[in-house]
């Protein structure tokens, strides 16, 4: 297998997708056929949904909440940690998932792109997230202790955008001109969901090298100069050469 190299005049941007968090067992949209108790996942994951019904978004989120909180990181989110224990500012990590994972297993310079499962912020109006892991009995929806709004998960749902300071961050991270090469690598995406799909183009631009690691041939393969196919816990942990 070929061998990604991780030196002192290296820097490595890193994103996950949905495939990391399933081999913890974490259930996927797409595993869920978009569907959960016969509801289209637009209704219990979009800003329409939380308006029409946010009882029944809290009652899904708290059924996710429950769900991930029993699941443990895998050896692919451990190799990342040493990996980031390498190069220090010279690595982060963006992530779609939302399960906090990546943190529990120790990495630090995390940007959670799609939000955090495990925060909580306001509907109504603009007290900071903050982290909350309760669960919320069914036909019930939490109140803002500020301002008595409705509070809801700090995920970015369907039809919303990504927080402009984690693009901000991502952007200055890739442009960072302090004579280090870049690397990119994304693993277990689908490479079909924007505006993640389109790094890989943006790094290219400012001549990164660039690695895929997915079980599967993803949507923009051909965009990346090297694919290894298998799962992320079994192909991370013996891909890096730490220099």
């Amino acid at each position: 297998m070929e061998q990604l190299v991780l030196d002192s005049r290296t820097r490595l941007l890193v994103l996950t997708g949905a495939g990391v968090s399933a081999e913890s067992g974490v259930p996927t949209f797409r595993g869920m056929n978009g569907l959960w108790e016969n509801h289209p996942v637009e209704a219990v994951a979009s800003p329409e949904g939380f308006q029409a019904d946010p009882a029944l978004v809290w009652r899904f989120y708290s059924q996710r909440r429950t769900g991930a909180a029993d699941v443990k990181p895998n050896p692919g989110h451990d190799a990342l940690v040493r990996w980031e224990a390498h190069l220090g500012d010279r690595f982060l990590l963006a992530t779609q998932n939302v399960d906090g994972l990546h943190a529990r297993a120790g990495s630090q310079r995390v940007v959670d792109m799609h939000g955090n499962l495990f925060r909580t912020k306001c509907a109504d109006c603009r007290r900071e997230p903050f982290d909350d892991t309760s669960v919320h009995p069914s036909g019930t929806v939490p109140k803002c202790d500020s301002c008595g709004g409705r509070l809801r998960p700090d995920i970015v749902w369907f039809g919303e955008m990504l927080a402009s300071a984690d693009l901000e961050r991502i952007g200055e991270f890739v442009s960072r001109k302090d004579g280090t090469r870049l690397v990119f690598l994304a693993a277990g995406t689908s490479g079909a969901v924007w505006p993640a799909a389109g790094l890989v183009d943006e790094v290219r631009t400012v001549g990164a090298e660039t690695w895929l690691v997915n079980s599967e041939s993803a949507a923009n393969t051909e965009r990346f100069q090297h694919f290894v196919q298998g799962l992320s816990g079994q192909v991370l942990p013996t891909l890096a050469k730490l220099v």
